[in-house]
C-alpha cells in the first residue's frame, strides 16, 4: 500500500464566509475524489505579522509562521484559492508566502516549495472573476520554484453561485470545473512522485 499523495489547501481571504473559501472547499471535493489526503486551513488561525526582515532577525521566527511553514513542507502539492483585491492577491496570501518562503531552524528554504505543484482558483463578485490575481500569483509562486498547473480557473458572480452563506455551489458547471481541477492537481502529483491511490478495502 502506498502513501497518499498530500495536498496542503489554503485561501488568501481572512473573511468568514469569503468566497474565496467556498470555491476552493468545492475544488478539494475533487482532489479528496481522486485519491488525495487533502489539510484545508484557515490563514485567520495563523496571525503574522507584516514580513520585516529587521524583526525576523531581532524576534526569531513568528511562530504561527512555523507552524505553517511545516504544513507546507510536510505537502506534496498546494490548492490555492485567492480573492482579488485591487487587481492582484489579497495582502494575507502574499505575507504568508513571504513568511513560508524564509529559511526558519526547522526547515530549510528549498524544503518548503521547491519542485512542489499548485493549483489556483481566483473568485469574485464581479465579471472577470479575479483573473488578473492569478497572474500575480502565478508570478509569485513561479518565483519561489513551484510548478503550477496551467489550468486556473476565475469564478466570475461567484456570489451568485451560492446560496447566500451557504457553501453548496448551485452552478453545476462550474462544480463540475473546480472538482476537475482538484483533480488535475492529484493526477499531476501521481506522475511526479510515482505514488498510486490507497486501497479504500
Amino acid at each position: 500500500m502506498t502513501k497518499k499523495i498530500k495536498i496542503l489547501a489554503f485561501a488568501g481571504s481572512l473573511r468568514e464566509h469569503a468566497l474565496s473559501k467556498r470555491v476552493l472547499k468545492i475544488a478539494i471535493k475533487g482532489a479528496n475524489r481522486a485519491g488525495a489526503e487533502v489539510t484545508y486551513v484557515d490563514l485567520r488561525d495563523y496571525p503574522m505579522p507584516i514580513y520585516n526582515l529587521d524583526d525576523h532577525e531581532k524576534n526569531g521566527f513568528d511562530e504561527h509562521a512555523l507552524r505553517l511553514q511545516g504544513l507546507f513542507t510536510q505537502h506534496d502539492g498546494f490548492l490555492i484559492a485567492t480573492p482579488e483585491y485591487n487587481g492582484s492577491l489579497s495582502a494575507a496570501l502574499k505575507n504568508a508566502i513571504d513568511w513560508v518562503s524564509r529559511a526558519s531552524d526547522l526547515y530549510a528554504r528549498s524544503g518548503v516549495f521547491a519542485g512542489k505543484f499548485a493549483a489556483m482558483i481566483a473568485s469574485s463578485p464581479g465579471s472577470l472573476g479575479g483573473v488578473r490575481s492569478l497572474s500575480h500569483l502565478r508570478g509569485v509562486l513561479t518565483s519561489i520554484s513551484v510548478n503550477v498547473l496551467p489550468q486556473e480557473i476565475a469564478v466570475p458572480f461567484a456570489e451568485d453561485k451560492f446560496a447566500g452563506d451557504d457553501e453548496e455551489m448551485i452552478d453545476e458547471a462550474m462544480k463540475a470545473r473546480l472538482e476537475e481541477l482538484g483533480g488535475l492537481l492529484v493526477e499531476m502529483l501521481k506522475k511526479t512522485h510515482g505514488r498510486s491511490e490507497e486501497s479504500h478495502v
